[in-house]
Parts: C-alpha cells; sequence; structure tokens
C-alpha cells in the first residue's frame, strides 16, 4: 500500500489513517507532500480525483477520504478488527466516528492541528459547544471502559483514531476537560504510535499561515 499524507504537525486527516495503519501493524510506504506547494496538487493530480490527503492506494483501489479508508483497512487487513465486535457497540462507535468526520466544524477551523506551537485563541460559542460535546464523548467512554482498555471502547479502534487529533488541538491550546475526560486524553498522548508520528511532526520546519491560529504563549 502507498500511503500519501501532508505535514505531520498540520494534517490531522492524514494523521487518522496513518494511526490505523501503524497501530495494526500493516506494511504501506508512506508518501510524505507538503502542503502549500505547488508538488502536492501536481502529485495528487495523477493518482486521486481531488487534491486533498490522505490518498491510499492499493494496487488498481485508490481511496481518497479518511473513513472510506479506514473501512477499506477493516474489511481488507483486519478482519473487521477496527471496531467492536458488539453489534451495538460497533454501531455507536461507527456513529462517534461520523459525528467527528462530519461535525464539530467550528472546533477544527477555530483550533487548528498544530503540534509544534502553544496557542491562546478566543473561543467562540459554537466552539465551546464543541468541546462541550467532545468532553461528553470522552467522559462517557472512558467511564464505561476505563478497565476494558482505557480507549473510547476498550481496545483501541478505528473510533480511537478519529479522535486523535482532537486531543492533540486541546493540548495545542490549552483547553481544559472534566476528570474522566483528561484520563482519556492523557492515554491517547500517551500512545507509543503516536510519540513517533509527534517526533517527527517536530523535526518539520515548513509554516502553514492558514493553521498558526491564535496568538503564541
Amino acid at each position: 500500500m502507498d500511503l500519501y499524507i501532508a505535514n505531520k504537525n498540520y494534517s490531522s486527516w492524514s494523521l487518522r489513517v496513518w494511526l490505523v495503519l501503524k497501530k495494526f501493524n500493516l506494511s504501506f510506504t508512506e508518501h510524505n507532500l507538503k502542503l502549500e506547494t505547488p508538488s502536492f496538487s501536481d502529485t495528487l493530480a495523477t493518482i486521486a480525483p481531488i487534491a486533498k490527503v490522505p490518498v491510499l492506494v492499493d494496487g488498481s483501489t485508490t481511496i481518497w477520504d479518511s473513513l472510506a479508508i479506514c473501512e477499506y483497512i477493516n474489511e481488507t487487513y483486519l478482519s473487521n478488527k477496527g471496531w467492536p465486535n458488539d453489534p451495538q457497540q460497533r454501531a455507536k462507535a461507527r456513529a462517534l466516528a461520523a459525528e467527528m468526520h462530519a461535525g464539530f466544524n467550528s472546533l477544527r477551523n477555530q483550533l487548528p492541528m498544530n503540534i509544534r506551537a502553544k496557542r491562546k485563541v478566543e473561543l467562540t460559542a459554537q466552539s465551546q459547544n464543541d468541546i462541550a460535546r467532545i468532553e461528553q464523548i470522552f467522559s462517557e467512554q472512558h467511564t464505561l471502559f476505563q478497565h476494558q482498555g482505557g480507549w473510547l471502547f476498550g481496545d483501541w479502534g478505528i473510533v480511537d483514531a478519529m479522535f486523535a487529533p482532537i486531543a492533540l488541538r486541546f493540548k495545542t491550546y490549552g483547553i481544559s476537560l472534566n476528570a474522566p475526560a483528561t484520563a482519556y486524553m492523557h492515554k491517547v498522548l500517551s500512545c507509543s504510535v503516536l510519540a513517533e508520528w509527534i517526533a517527527q511532526a517536530l523535526q518539520e520546519t515548513e509554516i502553514v499561515q492558514m493553521d498558526e491560529a491564535g496568538e503564541e504563549i
């Protein structure tokens, strides 16, 4: 498999797919494209119908949406281990992943992922609502599964990958959560595979100005 991603400091959607591949020890070749460069769009124009990352190429199959890529990996390589075994829990995990995939637009726009930074942003009411909903998700799931693995549904899965960039955002912008939600966030941030991504992000030097939100602290 070939995975096309963007700058690790900024590309939250790239991170989600990369985490799934890495956490499940799948073999792939990583192609790191730089945002806001001619080579970014030129390269993607030859392999995908849209100039966005991530893109996964597996033989004659090309997928260009993060959640669709995760579903493909799950069905093709994981024997469905990417989701909970229990049908009701699996449905809920998919609902939460879809909620992350399609929602929280104010938070994502106001608090872009920026791993290298420490920033302060004056939150809008909508961003505060987004944070409250995520706090609710983290808190409820941690309370249910803290003694069964500690991830959102016990074992690590696709839904955890979908929310991982949120933990990084909350760290960058100093977002405070209640105790159970904070415990889950700390579990995400202590993941050794995520630490590999973070270390590589910290080595990058490119600046994407539109993702340098707020004031440096």
